[in-house]
């Protein structure tokens, strides 16, 4: 069990952007910070008006965004032109290739992006779709892995090309507790808020998270109101 504090993330500034970098990335070498499971990339951006990333290429990647705040415009190369709101959540599979870029609306925007390693010769594909979860409503699916014709059993959540891969949202009221789910590998982002002390860790503020492997169930409260971001890898 780790705690990863906001403040020990690689921090890289550009005109118009902030990027928090949960792992390596570009210029940025961190050997005990490569990756947790297939997931490479933990990005907690802030962008300003109209600011954002211009088209460029990937391939071998499920890219998910959970915007926060604002709004993000996704255009990509398979014809896809979405403007994600705060609370909704897009999943990119980049397959055997695909460009897209990203910017924020007419206002700041601030959003969440992971990138999961993917079979690399998969069919490129887009999708989105905005939750509605309430505080004290236990964990939201917001993607998961897909079953053998490209789509979620279950039809909850965004389809996912990572086997074992399952993507939640959850809101809390202060006092309120959430059950962190037993998995192999658990990843949990405060994005909004604060946790209190509890028998994981001293108290986790917004931008802080838990990497927990081969952990039982463990229970968290809220201090605050507060919105978790949750990847669990089975």
């Amino acid at each position: 069990m780790e705690i990863r504090r906001g403040e020990q993330r690689f921090t890289e500034r550009e005109p118009g952007r902030l990027t928090r970098h949960a792992f390596s990335f570009g210029t940025h070498y961190d050997p005990d910070r490569l990756s947790f499971g297939p997931l490479v990339c933990h990005d907690d951006h802030l962008l300003g008006a109209a600011q954002g990333f211009a088209e460029h290429p990937h391939s071998g990647l499920d890219i998910v965004t959970w915007v926060v705040s604002g709004e993000v415009r996704h255009v990509d190369g398979l014809g896809n032109e979405v403007l994600l709101g705060a609370g909704e959540c897009g999943v990119l599979r980049a397959g055997s290739g695909v460009r897209h870029s990203e910017f924020a609306g007419a206002g700041a925007a601030r959003f969440v992006q992971a990138w999961l390693t993917a079979p690399p010769d998969g069919v490129p594909g887009y999708a989105h779709q905005a939750p509605t979860p309430a505080a004290g409503a236990g964990l939201v699916r917001l993607a998961g892995a897909a079953d053998r014709d490209g789509e979620r059993e279950s039809g909850d959540g965004l389809a996912l090309s990572v086997a074992g891969a399952a993507y939640d949202v959850v809101r809390l009221d202060a006092g309120e507790t959430l059950t962190l789910p037993a998995a192999p590998r658990l990843h949990a982002f405060v994005v909004t808020g604060a946790l209190l002390r509890s028998s994981l860790a001293e108290p986790l503020q917004a931008g802080d998270a838990f990497a927990l492997v081969e952990e039982p169930e463990h229970e968290v409260t809220a201090a605050v109101p507060s919105e978790l971001l949750v990847w669990s890898f089975r």
